[in-house]
Parts: structure tokens; sequence; C-alpha cells
């Protein structure tokens, strides 16, 4: 991890104790070990190094691993763990309290394609982002895929390797390609 404003190790992004307290700061870093580009972050935030980040928020006490991009438009609550190469694109919304394994991806494109029927290449008129929203509390595990349009619970879990393709209940393990319910998760 870098600070971003000495230079040290870790990024603690703390406002100075004599200045006032906005709820988020604004950050835009770009050095050989950091790309952070307009994030809103809130108080006690970490975020490690080779971190690519746009346009986007991250709540306070929330900690983002290493090679993890988060691209405009996506917002992570207060007290999330985003752990290393994961990829939160456009659109995704990580509510406070929630945990992010290792490698996790999440999809905003029903049907992607490069170029249109013409062959021209597509720009942001041609498609339309589909949001994803994971639930307060909720655990993704290593490896999991996320595709678009869909709600990850309150409390839940995902199983590491899952593809997790419909709306998963409140407390509630899933597993699987696709993603099943296991079980109810009877205590917090």
């Amino acid at each position: 991890m870098c600070d971003v404003r000495r230079n040290r190790s870790p990024l603690a992004l703390r406002p100075s104790p004599l200045a006032p307290r906005p709820s988020m700061e604004t950050l835009t870093i770009n050095t050989d070990k950091q790309s952070l580009n307009n994030v809103k972050v809130g108080k006690d935030v970490k975020i490690f190094n080779f971190v690519n980040a746009y346009g986007c928020s991250i709540d306070d006490g929330s900690k983002v691993g290493a090679f993890v991009e988060i691209q405009k438009g996506s917002t992570i609550g207060k007290n999330c763990k985003i752990s290393s190469h994961t990829f939160i694109c456009e659109g995704v919304h990580i509510e406070d309290n929630v945990f992010i394994g290792h490698n996790v991806t999440f999809i905003n494109d029903r049907f992607p394609r490069a170029t249109n029927a013409d062959g021209s290449l597509q720009t942001d008129a041609d498609w339309h982002v589909e949001e994803t929203r994971i639930k307060k509390g909720a655990s993704l595990g290593s490896s999991v895929t996320v595709l678009c349009g869909v709600t990850v619970g309150e409390n839940s879990i995902v199983g590491a390797g899952s593809v997790v393709l419909k709306d998963v209940p409140d407390n509630t393990i899933v597993a699987g390609n696709p993603a099943r319910v296991l079980r109810a998760i009877e205590r917090l």
C-alpha cells in the first residue's frame, strides 16, 4: 500500500485534524503504483498498490486489495473488504459490511459485443448497463462470477467458484455453476 499524501505505507486516508471533515473526499492520484481518478473515499479507507479506480465511491472503513479495478458509477459501502484481483464494473453497488473474495468478477452487459452489425466499434450509446446489488453483510467467495441484473441478499454466502445467474435470497448459502440454494442461514 502507499499513502497517497506522503508516499508512505499504508494508505489510510484521514483528513487533517485541523480541517473540517467532509463526509467523503475526492481523490485523483496517478503514480507507477496507483491510478485513482475522481474516486470518492470516506474516512479510514485503505487502498493497496496496483488499484485502478475511477468515478466510483468507497465508503468509510473499507479496504481494497491489490490488482483491483473499480469502474465509474460503482459504489462500495462502509466496512467492506474487497480482495485482490477483483473486477467491479460500472453499475455494481456493494452495500455495507460485504466481503468480496479474491478474483471475483462482475458483469454488467447481458449481450456484450465489440462491434455493431455494420462492423463499427460499439460505443457507450450502443449498450445498456444492467445494475447489480450486493446487499448488506453478504460474502462472495474467491473466483465467483456474478452476472448482471442480480441481487445477492443480505447476509447471504456465495461459495467459491460459483456463477450467480439469478437473485440470491437473504440469509441463504448458494454454490455451484449455476449457483443453487444449499440451505438457509439460521444464525448470524
